[in-house]
């Protein structure tokens, strides 16, 4: 090997696994989905082939009740209820739940952001980019006639009257009782605004399924027709904004990097376009923050100073 020849004989190791667990990430919701379509032509064929067995077509509650039966032949009554219960509670009954049960679900319901340790395969085609506000992430739930904001801990942060849906007492006929509204925010508290990073339900549909490309399609077309960003007023207490989202290229990362925002900026925020809301922390959701984009990027302390010296707090997770 020549003297000026510094090539190395081994191939550089990755940074960190972050890449990795992105593609099994991305794997496993795909073989989630896949194990769904299954088990849904699976009890479809078979309500078909019961519905044939007999001389006469099951009505529509006949019909339900003999799924029930394929559901619990196919997973044990066990599971079904297990399965039901959960889903009641991810979706019917969290607005519902008060004191320490209330704190310890929404504690574990937000989408929570892995630091960018590298550059993922296809940053530009497959990633947006927004500019985070600073202030207080939190779950936003509407239902019943009444808004409640928890904080990432569970703890409760408001109670207000808003325009999502069932989200204020006023007489609306074109909604329904039933209807609810969970929304991914930050409050930030200079300008009193809850700014919607990304939604969770909308009017009693479940967007956790759904890719981050379909939930940030939706939230754009359903927040605005509400009036939930209109200034405040007697039935709606807190104004509600969204926040420009850009593809990841070139163009869309300086903008987002370097743009004028109304409110003050945290750091950027990466979402894949193909993550589901999955809760806790993943690699599909990735947060930078520097000097230039973030007043945070060090602790100070209660008076603004900069120690001397950064405290680090690790922890193990199973």
């Amino acid at each position: 090997m020549a003297p000026h020849d510094i090539r190395r004989p081994f191939k550089r190791p990755a940074i960190s696994d972050q890449q990795k667990r992105r593609e099994i990430s991305l794997l496993r919701q795909a073989q989630n989905r896949r194990d769904a379509q299954h088990q849904a032509r699976c009890l479809a064929s078979t309500v078909l082939s019961l519905q044939n067995q007999n001389s006469e077509p099951l009505s529509e509650s006949a019909a339900s009740e003999e799924l029930e039966i394929a559901l619990e032949t196919e997973t044990g009554p066990e599971e079904v209820d297990s399965e039901h219960q959960a889903r009641d509670i991810d979706v019917r009954e969290a607005s519902k739940l008060k004191g320490a049960e209330a704190r310890r679900w929404f504690a574990r319901q937000l989408m929570l952001p892995e630091w960018m340790v590298d550059v993922p395969d296809r940053l530009n085609h497959d990633w947006y980019v927004f500019a985070r506000p600073a202030g207080k992430r939190c779950f936003v739930v509407s239902s019943n006639g009444t808004t409640v904001s928890r904080l990432r801990n569970g703890s409760l942060l408001h109670r207000f009257p808003s325009a999502l849906p069932s989200g204020a007492r006023i007489k609306d006929v074109s909604r329904s009782t039933q209807s609810y509204c969970i929304l991914d925010c930050i409050f930030h508290e200079l300008d009193q605004t809850y700014y919607v990073i990304d939604m969770v339900c909308w009017a009693g549909y479940s967007l956790y399924e759904c890719t981050a490309e379909f939930r940030f399609f939706w939230l754009n077309s359903k927040l605005l027709e509400t009036g939930a960003c209109a200034p405040p007023s007697l039935y709606h207490k807190y104004r509600f904004s969204l926040l420009p989202v850009y593809n990841c290229d070139e163009a869309g990362l300086h903008t987002a990097y370097t743009e004028a925002v109304p409110y003050v900026k945290d750091g950027l925020l990466f979402y894949n376009k193909h993550a589901h809301y999955q809760t806790g922390n993943t690699p599909l959701a990735l947060v930078w923050k520097d000097e230039n984009c973030s007043q945070y990027v060090i602790d100070t302390d209660s008076k603004g100073q900069v120690p001397n010296q950064q405290q680090v707090i690790l922890a193990v997770t199973r």
